[in-house]
């Protein structure tokens, strides 16, 4: 190719310009399209970790750069700050990792305009090679190079012949899948680099799974160097026991700007690892928060989003805020009726949200009745109550004091249980079904302390007609099917998931699940002679079954784990104090550990659904969904409400009375300019669909019309239904 002498001059200019940027870019703020906006005002800076110790040529540290701005708020310049030029002893990555290069000793000087703030590093081992534990390094190496996924080799079957345990929870049955399957032909310990593994991996052969590391790459050289060492199986190494994230709860000023996590995690010999770029991080809320690679998150609204970390089945949650612009907002100091409001302006203040005004009495009197009734109330019922000369707060504390314990109030509530107890003649007969609601309806109307309310329930024994309660077993009657209920519906937790395989987003194992069903294994089921030859349901699948039972415990029978096919004995996925295994029977040890005070998930799980079923969402939302990565919106509000309810005694009306009397509770429908956009903070009502019985009760109440249900007495409302089936 002929090059003339325009041509040269044109390519001396492109290569001019080209060094000039590389020059410039060793220096500059690698802001890209990211910057400080206008309006904030910097103070300071300051770095996360504050020093780095790097001791061998895979350890790194990720850093995290913050500002602190005039208004106290925070803001990350990771990647807006100026960095060193040429470090001496580490290499410094775009994203602001360290890694090391040779031993020795410097100091990192971060600038972001007249501010700068300095990481003294020191290297030593850059140039040794450390073991590397197949469970603490490859393992991890894996699971970020997506091999363990669900869409790869750790589906169900795999992939083309080849499976691993999803994202790595069996690391037996990995190693052996990589190390014995098919004559151990994925690895070359002669020669590590033509290992079929890597060679795969980097895509020097076809790879369905396409390029997924490659040379140099840190998690290519940890591989590499596992099978240079021998592809070692460690069980015995040291597991991660928790991880920690920086910053906790952040707050940013404007949507847009991005937000860096730090990721450590804390093993069992007293180990802390960087392992930012290993952890996964997900957002909760794509629509304020997007995760990126790395750690790295960005912001797209205004709004709130928590965030789960996970790494080798440890998992951490935060909550990120999108603050937006709030110029002009200034906080009006509203009233507070009792600890409830406390909490909720609290958290209003702090994000810039104004609540909106009390709602009228009109409103009042139709929202009270309907949460707490399920019944509208009557013409003449609203009238007295708007004409009532009464202070507002007085006569609307009043109210609530009349209508909680009232005869509807039983009723509707009696309906909620039924439904969550599954009272359906289908599975308990007429009989079976009106004895259960019975027993709910007086432990309604009684006020029965909850935990003893469920506390009878997991230990009901006896016929399931003279005990109502027992007809949960009937009702349900495998081991695992009433594991998971029960955990769902008395603690929030959805212990399904860990049945196949570890929870993909939660700490709960296999192991676990098999544990906790133990519980259950012990449970007899006989005809009641009294009813003898009556029998219920039956289908070409599954054979009817007597009328009424007689639930009794065993004292024998065990769960196997479906992974290793033994014998699982019972044991409590978590510890607290008063634990006691003293009991008579397997079901008495969980329903005390269940509803104990200290049991961490009792309480706030109960607390939390009232408050859903009053406002329509839960502080944690779903109301039956508890988890690291969907925490409460208030965990201050959780925590307060959770102790007033052990504090009562489990009271149950209570925590109702106390909620409707809150300001918070009677919040207009109607926002205002800094709570239009507000759905979690309850800063204002929002509208709720009417459930399906206060639906058809409310319109033969606004009709004037009589209800008639088939097979029930005509003016019975749907609430009072004995069958939550119908």
């Amino acid at each position: 190719m002929k090059i003339n002498q325009r041509t040269f001059c044109v390519l001396c200019w492109i290569t001019g310009l080209t060094l000039a940027a590389m020059v410039c870019s060793a220096t500059a703020p690698a802001r890209g399209a990211e910057s400080l906006p206008e309006g904030l005002n910097l103070v300071a800076i300051e770095s996360y970790p504050e020093r780095i110790e790097l001791t061998n040529r895979f350890d790194y540290r990720q850093v995290l750069i913050t500002g602190r701005l005039e208004s106290g708020e925070t803001v990350d310049l990771t990647r807006m700050v100026e960095v060193p030029a040429s470090p001496k002893f580490v290499k410094l990555a775009d994203d602001r990792v360290v890694r090391p290069v040779a031993d020795g000793e410097e100091t990192l000087t971060f600038r972001y305009g007249d501010r700068s703030v300095d990481v003294p590093v020191k290297v030593s081992g850059a140039d040794s090679t450390p073991a590397v534990s197949f469970v603490r390094d490859v393992q991890p190496a894996l699971s970020r190079m997506s091999c363990n996924a669900g869409t790869c080799h750790g589906a169900k079957d795999g992939k083309v012949g080849f499976k691993l345990s999803l994202r790595g929870y069996d690391a037996l049955y990995d190693h052996r899948a990589l190390t014995d399957d098919v004559g151990a032909r994925r690895f070359n310990r002669a020669a590590p680099e033509q290992s079929l593994i890597l060679l795969k991996a980097t895509g020097s052969i076809p790879h369905v799974g396409g390029v997924r590391t490659h040379e140099g790459d840190p998690y290519y050289e940890v591989v590499k160097q596992w099978i240079a060492s021998g592809a070692k199986l460690d069980l015995d190494s040291p597991r991660v026991t928790s991880i920690e994230i920086a910053p906790h709860n952040p707050s940013l000023p404007r949507p847009g700007m991005k937000q860096q996590m730090v990721v450590l995690a804390h093993y069992s010999d007293g180990a802390t690892r960087d392992v930012t770029k290993e952890a996964f991080v997900e957002s909760g809320n794509i629509e304020v928060i997007e995760a990126e690679e790395g750690g790295l998150l960005k912001t797209l609204r205004r709004g709130e989003a928590p965030v789960l970390v996970r790494y080798e089945g440890a998992y951490a949650a935060t909550t990120i805020t999108v603050m937006g612009d709030r110029s002009g907002f200034v906080w009006s100091n509203p009233p507070t009726y009792n600890y409830i409001d406390e909490r909720v302006y609290d958290k209003l203040q702090r994000v810039k949200i104004l609540p909106s005004e009390v709602c009228s009495d009109a409103e009042f009197v139709r929202r009270v009745y309907i949460d707490l009734t399920g019944l509208p109330p009557t013409g003449q019922q609203a009238r007295e109550f708007i004409e009532d000369p009464t202070d507002s707060r007085t006569k609307r504390d009043a109210l609530v004091d009349q209508l909680v314990g009232s005869r509807e109030f039983v009723e509707y509530w009696t309906n909620k249980w039924a439904d969550l107890l599954q009272v359906n003649r289908k599975f308990l007969g007429e009989e079976g079904s009106v004895a259960l609601r019975n027993w709910i309806k007086n432990a309604v109307a009684t006020n029965k302390p909850y935990d003893e309310f469920a506390y009878e329930i997991i230990t009901a024994s006896g016929s399931t007609i003279e005990n109502p309660p027992a007809s949960y077993y009937k009702v349900l009657r495998e081991p695992d099917l009433l594991m998971e209920n029960t955990t769902h519906l008395f603690l929030a937790v959805r212990f399904n998931c860990n049945k196949c395989h570890d929870h993909p987003f939660e700490r709960w194992t296999q192991d676990q699940y098999y544990h906790l069903a133990a519980y259950f294994a012990q449970i007899g089921r006989k005809e009641d002679p009294v009813f003898a030859g009556q029998k219920i349901g039956g289908s070409a699948v599954e054979g009817a079954k007597p009328l009424v039972e007689v639930v009794f415990d065993t004292g024998n029978g065990e769960v196997k784990h479906d992974r290793t096919g033994e014998v699982t004995s019972p044991h409590f996925p978590y510890q607290h104090d008063q634990l006691s295994v003293d009991a008579a029977s397997r079901r008495e040890q969980l329903a005390r550990w269940m509803t104990s005070p200290e049991n961490q998930y009792f309480a706030s799980s109960y607390v939390n659904r009232l408050w859903g079923y009053l406002f329509g969402v839960g502080i944690i939302d779903p109301i039956d969904d508890i988890r690291a990565g969907n925490p409460p919106t208030n965990p201050a509000l959780l925590d307060a409400m959770t102790k007033d309810f052990v504090d009562s005694g489990f009271d149950v009306q209570h925590i109702l009375r106390t909620i409707c009397k809150s300001r918070t509770y009677q919040h207009s429908i109607v926002p205002n300019q800094w709570n239009e956009d507000d759905g979690i903070n309850y800063s204002h009502a929002i509208p709720r669909r009417l459930p399906a019985e206060v639906l058809y009760d409310s319109i033969h109440i606004a009709t004037g019309s009589t209800p008639k249900l088939p097979g029930v007495p005509a003016g019975l409302r749907a609430a009072e239904l004995p069958d939550a089936g119908a």
